[in-house]
């Protein structure tokens, strides 16, 4: 298929490059262009504004970092909206506002687009092998057409609803996250302060009750003082003050989420760590 990438970071990245190799022909743009270059080598084809890649495919995927970059690509000068986007399927993978997807579905809606909202979750290692979750918004058979293209990149898509529902599962999927990091966090900080073998306390604490994807995939990277981001602390951030917002607007209180985004608060705002991964939370604690 002729496919647009736009937002080739850490994750569009790895995305696109499975795309590829699933034999598509793709049209990438990002700012920092030098980002697309691995994927040049590959056969995709540099495009010097979303508007552009639009113009030359039928599906088109976006990966942001900010609800912002989001709002600027769609509705910007030279942006995905000012091409002719009819019968063609847009795919916003960024974890963005709910309120933003049903805009975005809404525009797409009166220009002739199939929009879906389709955040992921695996982190690096899952966007490289593959092997991603995406939590899907927006309509079935929309939903239905696309499931070769998720087949490619991930092991499991789940459609959830209409547009904004992919985006609200994505923010449940953070909650969890929070308690995770929070707790691997604390474990080891606690491990090491009663001077215990920090690596058979992963091994130990990973096979039993409180085994969990951090733990597991995070966890070593700490002990090898790895804090390159699989997943920057700086979005982790944006995504629990976007899961707190849109709580606050059902009326619901979630007081451990609120603690964990006051801790990584510390760490992006106050220690200028964002750019970090979100394993480097045990900073607060060690230096």
């Amino acid at each position: 298929m002729k496919l647009g990438f736009i937002g080739t970071g850490v994750m569009g990245n790895a995305i696109a490059h499975n795309l590829i190799k699933a034999g598509h022909n793709l049209w990438v743009y990002n700012r920092t262009k030098a980002k697309t270059d691995n994927l040049v080598a590959l056969g995709a084809t540099w495009c010097a504004n979303p508007q552009t890649v639009v113009e030359n495919s039928d599906v088109i995927f976006t990966m942001l970092g900010f609800p912002k970059d989001v709002e600027q690509v769609y509705y910007g000068d030279n942006g995905i909206f000012q091409a002719n986007v009819r019968q063609k399927t847009l795919i916003d993978m960024t974890t963005s506002k709910p309120q933003l997807a049903q805009k975005i579905a809404h525009t797409g809606q009166e220009m002739g687009a199939n929009v879906l909202d389709a955040p992921v979750s695996g982190g690096d290692i899952g966007a490289k092998n593959g092997t991603l979750t995406i939590m899907v918004g927006g309509q079935q058979d929309v939903f239905t057409s696309c499931q070769p293209l998720f087949a490619a990149i991930s092991s499991q898509a789940q459609l959830f609803g209409a547009a904004g529902a992919g985006q609200n599962t994505k923010m449940a999927n953070q909650i969890m996250i929070a308690g995770t990091m929070t707790g691997l966090s604390e474990m080891l900080v606690y491990a090491k302060a009663a001077h215990l073998d920090l690596q058979k306390v992963l091994e130990t604490v990973g096979a039993g009750s409180a085994a969990n994807w951090s733990l597991t995939n995070y966890g070593p990277r700490i002990l090898k003082n790895d804090y390159t981001p699989g997943f920057f602390s700086k979005h982790f951030l944006k995504d629990l003050r976007i899961a707190l917002d849109t709580a606050q607007e059902m009326e619901i209180d979630l007081p451990a989420t609120q603690q964990a985004k006051k801790l990584y608060e510390q760490l992006v705002d106050e220690k200028n760590l964002g750019d970090l991964g979100t394993q480097a939370l045990v900073k607060l604690w060690w230096a």
